[in-house]
């Protein structure tokens, strides 16, 4: 899930709206942990450029509903559609489902899709 941070909203309050907004499901803020900042440049489109923090949340109330936005869906960690997803998610999303913590740097290439280059720094604490 993910969105804007509101003028008035903290990163973290930001994510507990986008996961109420986007698949129903309420999550007290005790419940809820930053675990990774990935910063992407695109090399085509400078205005693009975005930083995006990455939560998880182990316990929450309410079942996952499709939206406008995303239809959620539970996989084995060996079923997850990598081919199906962004390009960066192959590098950094095997390490968060390990407990790491994480910063990632992505270069994305003319097309705005491949990644040209990244760098990861595992173990950053939040």
């Amino acid at each position: 899930f993910g969105g804007k941070i509101g003028e008035q909203e903290t990163i973290e309050e930001a994510a507990l709206r986008e996961f109420y907004e986007e698949a129903n499901i309420t999550i007290q803020p005790k419940n809820l942990s930053k675990v990774a900042e990935l910063y992407f440049t695109f090399s085509a489109k400078p205005e693009w450029n975005q930083t995006v923090y990455v939560f998880i949340a182990k316990k929450w109330q309410g079942n996952p509903k499709e939206s406008e936005e995303m239809s959620p869906a539970w996989y084995k960690y060996e079923d997850i559609p990598f081919s199906q997803m962004w390009q960066d998610d192959k590098y950094w999303l095997p390490l968060l489902l390990q407990g790491k913590q994480l910063k990632g740097w992505f270069t994305l290439g003319q097309d705005n899709e491949s990644i040209e280059n990244y760098k990861i720094e595992e173990n950053q604490i939040f």
